[in-house]
């Protein structure tokens, strides 16, 4: 094995590695002492002294990404420890267990930046976004299949990181079968069909599990409105709650289609999906009242580039929203876009309260699950944003 190859900080650009930051972009290297290829591993210094291991792409922006804070190899047995510390959280906050959804690991706030697992019963499905990662994957399955104990592991890409970082674009089986069919599982109590080898990203967003939970606490005997609602797991957690009346909008013909069979499934009958636009329905409904309204829309800034672009489209779909709710009620407004912090929504959201002459009063700030541990070091992951808001 060749010696990994020296890595040069720029002595006042230092800060983020030194505190634990896992990225480190092109723009803040000194020098190179080697000749790196992309995907290998590389030491890092900094203000004379070493500061951390971590693999090189120069086809990234992130250009290296950070594991390791002491001087030792990123082999199997770095990998194995802490792909195994990452179980035992899972366990130690009760998600170990049979038919579960849950993050199996989350990337950098588990200390694995660009790799993400999935688990839905008794299948792991991975993305990973980083080429190190991705030319190593098979390693990490058979660490994954050691320590979860799977009956298969899919690996599905996502095409426009697999381009921007270089590596493969196309799915694969990593261990055993995957099945064609939807996979069952269980969250509050609510039965879902989860397709993931077609539906989006890996196939469900446990993210929102507590989210949907806390708002449920509010629906009973309301008439709610649930937009972009993709397979139906906010509007299930209300029917659940008693809500009296559900819509549930999505533009995917297919999500829809998905949670019409969940509702079926769990017994639900008084919840009438749509397929529409968001922003369109509220046009063609623009009547229409309702006593809560939630809006988690995908991720609208992809990129730094596109955050103002973002928190307009963020502040019109609130807007419209707001039109819509009766006083007295509420909004459950959500971001899961990275580069919105959670100060840039909460002025967004002051900004449409202000134009539209309402009160909205914040109940709760929320962000994602714990099995999506938020790394102090590294604000980005902290990404999710739900406030539970009153409006008069």
């Amino acid at each position: 094995m060749s010696t990994p190859a020296k890595i040069y900080l720029k002595s006042r650009h230092c800060g983020p590695a030194l505190g634990r930051h896992p990225w480190v972009f092109s723009d803040v290297i000194e020098k190179i002492d080697g000749e790196p290829k992309d995907g290998d591993e590389v030491k890092v210094f900094g203000e004379g002294k070493f500061i951390a291991t971590g693999f090189f792409n120069s086809k990234s922006q992130i250009r290296i990404r950070l594991l390791a804070w002491e001087d030792r190899s990123l082999d199997e047995s770095f990998f194995a420890e802490k792909i195994k510390a990452a179980y035992e959280l899972r366990k130690q906050i009760g998600l170990v267990k049979a038919d579960a959804a849950y993050r199996f690991i989350y990337s950098e706030g588990d200390g694995l930046s660009g790799l993400v697992a999935d688990r839905f019963g008794d299948y792991l499905v991975l993305q990973i976004t980083s080429l190190a990662l991705y030319e190593r994957r098979h390693m990490i399955a058979k660490i994954l299949e050691k320590i979860a104990e799977p009956k298969g592991i899919f690996l599905k890409a996502e095409k426009n990181i697999s381009t921007a970082e270089g590596l493969s674009s196309e799915d694969e089986i990593l261990f055993g079968k995957v099945p064609e069919a939807a996979v069952e599982v269980a969250e509050n109590d609510i039965r879902f069909e989860v397709n993931f080898l077609h539906g989006q990203k890996t196939g469900f967003y446990c993210d929102q599990r507590d989210n949907r939970k806390a708002a449920a606490a509010l629906v009973k005997g309301k008439k709610v409105l649930d937009l972009y609602s993709y397979t139906g797991a906010f509007a299930m957690n209300f029917a659940k709650a008693g809500a009296k009346e559900i819509i549930a909008v999505d533009s995917s013909k297919g999500a829809i289609e998905q949670a019409q069979k969940n509702a079926k499934l769990n017994g639900i009958s008084n919840i009438d999906f749509q397929v529409n636009d968001a922003f369109d329905w509220l046009k063609e409904n623009a009547d229409k009242k309702f006593d809560l309204i939630v809006l988690d829309p995908p991720r609208f800034a992809p990129s730094r580039g596109a955050k103002e672009k973002a928190l307009r489209t963020y502040f019109k779909i609130n807007e419209e929203a707001l039109k819509a709710i009766s006083p007295g009620g509420y909004l459950v407004t959500c971001s899961c876009s990275g580069q919105i912090s959670r100060e840039d929504f909460a002025f967004m959201l002051a900004g449409v309260a202000r134009r539209s002459k309402r009160f909205v009063q914040v109940l709760e700030q929320r962000g994602q699950a714990a099995d999506h541990p938020v790394l102090t070091a590294c604000p980005e992951t902290d990404y999710l944003k739900t406030f539970i808001c009153r409006v008069l």
